[in-house]
């Protein structure tokens, strides 16, 4: 099956919020190139039917889940206008419609100013960023029980359904914008009830570093795929993927006071 004609299997099950088998088990040697190349072929689909890409989400940036997942690098998608919503405020309600096994997952997330490059140094690409912001991805897969292989979960949209995020914090207001960020405590709640917490450094040692090694990561794998001023780009879980339901209230709490803390209804 070639890339094409599996991305168009892909953008139908998204649609329809359907399963699919996993392509690792059904072909044998599939790889991170094809998977890619499946992620390019239905990124083009999503381009020619209207849909406009609004940045990028990066995955299993926190060392800490690989195990229980079986991925142990990052990996990488767009996000889309379609999936993206920026809040007004630190509250929101989050239709289940179209999410297939969703998750929540608690994010740091940067907005560019400037269009990054490969092999910048970080305080030039520091320099590229606008602002920074707390967000909540929501994940999801069409595969069964959760259980993919890396080259499934990139041809799966990277396993990416949704990105609210919070009030942007102009990056004036950070000094010393690695340290600061990787050192961010925050708790989830779900109802009153403490579910989980994490840290900032958990992230690839820290959201910065995470954009950082992604921008030169991409520009190697996927090098049609550009970052421009504008763009939104979400860096990974700061906790668990926590599995969704209707009638679930989730809320977050950071040490960082620059950064607010989120609350999120869950609607069938």
């Amino acid at each position: 099956m070639n890339a094409a004609t599996l991305a168009s299997t892909f953008l139908a099950a998204r649609d329809a919020a359907g399963r699919l088998p996993l392509p690792t088990a059904l072909m044998p040697g599939f790889s991170l190139e094809d998977a890619y190349a499946v992620a390019e072929a239905a990124r083009t689909l999503r381009i020619a039917r209207g849909e406009r890409p609004r940045g990028y989400k990066i995955g299993f940036t926190n060392r800490s889940i690989w195990p229980k997942y079986g991925v142990h690098a990052p990996i990488w998608g767009p996000v889309w206008d379609s999936s993206l919503t920026m809040l007004g405020g630190t509250e929101a309600t989050l239709s289940l419609a179209g999410l297939v096994q969703p998750r929540l997952e608690p994010e740091i997330v940067f907005g560019f100013a400037r269009a990054p490059r490969a092999g910048m140094n970080e305080a030039a690409l520091t320099a590229c960023i606008g602002w920074v912001a707390h967000g909540f991805e929501i994940v999801h897969t069409h595969f069964d029980d959760w259980r993919f292989q890396a080259p499934d979960t990139i041809a799966d949209f990277a396993l990416h359904g949704r990105l609210l995020v919070g009030p942007r914090v102009p990056l004036s207001a950070f000094g010393d914008l690695p340290d600061e960020l990787a050192a961010v405590n925050l708790e989830l709640f779900c109802g009153e009830s403490k579910v989980d917490e994490g840290a900032g450094r958990v992230v690839l040692d820290g959201p910065l570093t995470a954009l950082h090694l992604w921008v030169d990561a991409m520009a190697a794998q996927v090098p049609r795929w550009p970052i421009e001023a504008g763009d939104v780009v979400t860096t990974g879980t700061l906790t668990d993927a926590w599995p969704l339901a209707a009638g679930q209230q989730w809320s977050t709490r950071l040490s960082d006071a620059r950064l607010p803390g989120l609350r999120l209804r869950v609607e069938a």
